[in-house]
């Protein structure tokens, strides 16, 4: 069902794209960022978040899960004080953690990672007020998020459902592709003729779906703050 929704996006992107090349050919630049993801915290989180529902059993923190981020946009100006773009990334952080309040009958820890990737794919527009031609190039905008995600927790788990609440060993997997807005705020400096370095911040939101049976709640959390130094070419 989400498979004709995500090519319907990607081909209005490419043709949109595409006339806008022709027309403005000089006008491209490729935007690479690097920066850090953050994730949103305990109390902003969708309800029945997994990460939530796990805080009850396990160690760790939100913020353990922020990471590094990298990406590039493919932009394209629309006259003097638009652009149009695409653009790809990833994040992904592993988290160790163990059980609050259980152990092995030896005293050791029942230790688990927790893992999640989320690649986003967008579509924005960007309006520059002062202009592409300024030596100073804030810019505001927004768009859609395809994002392509992995959620698992790999480890040793307590089977509370048997008698003896047996320790075992076993990895749940969740995977799919969700959507969500994507807002970005960032300023550029231009240097010389075909190159540029800035600054930016992009907030992202989003949800995947979860089974039940593997986890603790029926939804993962996909939003968060990229705060990234950005550097483009331009042609």
């Amino acid at each position: 069902m989400r498979s004709p929704l995500v090519w319907s996006v990607v081909s209005v992107l490419t043709i949109g794209l595409l006339s806008a090349d022709a027309a403005f050919a000089q006008q491209q630049s490729l935007n690479f960022n690097l920066g850090y993801f953050t994730v949103r915290g305990e109390d902003a989180r969708v309800d029945g978040d997994a990460l939530v529902q796990n805080r009850d059993l396990y160690l760790f923190d939100f913020k353990d899960f922020n990471s590094p981020s990298i990406g590039v946009d493919y932009l394209v100006g629309l006259g003097e004080f638009l652009e149009v773009g695409a653009g790809i990334g990833v994040t992904t952080r592993g988290v160790d953690t163990i059980y609050d309040d259980f152990v092995r009958p030896d005293g050791s820890e029942i230790q688990q990672e927790l893992k999640l990737r989320i690649v986003p794919m967008t579509a924005t527009v960007r309006v520059l007020p002062l202009g592409r031609s300024a030596a100073f190039q804030p810019y505001v905008g927004g768009g859609i998020g395809i994002y392509r995600w992995r959620y698992a927790e790999t480890g040793d788990f307590v089977d509370f459902t048997l008698a003896g609440t047996p320790i075992f060993r076993d990895s749940y997997v969740g995977t799919g592709t969700s959507f969500g807005p994507v807002a970005v705020f960032g300023a550029r400096v231009p240097i010389g003729l075909n190159a540029s370095i800035g600054g930016e911040v992009r907030y992202q939101r989003g949800e995947g779906d979860l089974d039940e049976r593997d986890f603790l709640g029926p939804k993962i959390d996909l939003g968060g703050v990229h705060y990234s130094a950005t550097f483009g070419l331009r042609w």
